[in-house]
C-alpha cells in the first residue's frame, strides 16, 4: 500500500506538505473528500494539503476538470471548486466542460475566465507536469497520497487510509516539533 518516494519540499518551520494525487471525475476521489475534510479540520494550518492532478484516460472530462481546478485556485477558490466538482461527478460525466463553467458560476467565480482558460489551455502545463511527476513516482490510480516520502495508494483500497495518513502526519509533525503540544 505504501512505497517510498522523494519527500515534498517543506520549509523547516512551515506546514507539512501532503500531496493528494486526484482526478476530478473519479468516484474514489469523491469518497476521499471526507478524509481530506477531516485532515484539514484536524491539522489546520500545520498541514498543507496540496492537490496534484492525475487525470485518467478512462474519464474523458478529467483533463479539462484538472485545468478548471487550476483556474479556481488562481481565482482563490480551489478547494471549494474541487469539492463541488467531485460532489457531482455524474453531472461532469453527463455535461462535460459546460458543467465546469456552471460550477464556477455557482461559486461566484469568473465563469467567462474559466471558459477562456479551457479554450486557451493556460493551465495545461501544470496538469501535464503533475501527471508526469505522478507517473515518475509510481502513481497508478487516484486518490494517492504522498506524505513524508511515502506513497499511500487509495485507488486500490481506502480501508484504513485516513488512519494511516494521520499516523504518518502525527509522527512527522512530532519529529519537527509541530505536534501542537
Amino acid at each position: 500500500m505504501s512505497d517510498s518516494v522523494p519527500a515534498a519540499p517543506t520549509s523547516p518551520n512551515g506546514p507539512l506538505v501532503i500531496d493528494i494525487w486526484c482526478e476530478l471525475q473519479c468516484p474514489d476521489c469523491r469518497t476521499a473528500l471526507d478524509d481530506v475534510r477531516a485532515l484539514r479540520e484536524h491539522y489546520g494550518d500545520r498541514v498543507d494539503l496540496r492537490l496534484r492532478h492525475f487525470p485518467l484516460e478512462k474519464h474523458k472530462h478529467a483533463f479539462a476538470a484538472a485545468q478548471a481546478a487550476e483556474e479556481a485556485f488562481e481565482q482563490g477558490q480551489g478547494w471549494p471548486y474541487v469539492e463541488a466538482v467531485l460532489g457531482d461527478v455524474e453531472e461532469l460525466d453527463r455535461k462535460g466542460e459546460p458543467f465546469l463553467v456552471e460550477t464556477a458560476r455557482a461559486l461566484g467565480l469568473d465563469a467567462e475566465e474559466f471558459d477562456t482558460a479551457l479554450v486557451d489551455g493556460r493551465h495545461i502545463l501544470i496538469v501535464d507536469a503533475d501527471q508526469a511527476e505522478g507517473k515518475a513516482i509510481g502513481v497508478t490510480g487516484t486518490p494517492t497520497y504522498v506524505i513524508g516520502g511515502e506513497r499511500l495508494d487509495g485507488g486500490k483500497s481506502q480501508d484504513g487510509l485516513r488512519e494511516r495518513v494521520e499516523e504518518m502526519t502525527d509522527l512527522l509533525l512530532a519529529a519537527s516539533g509541530q505536534d501542537g503540544s
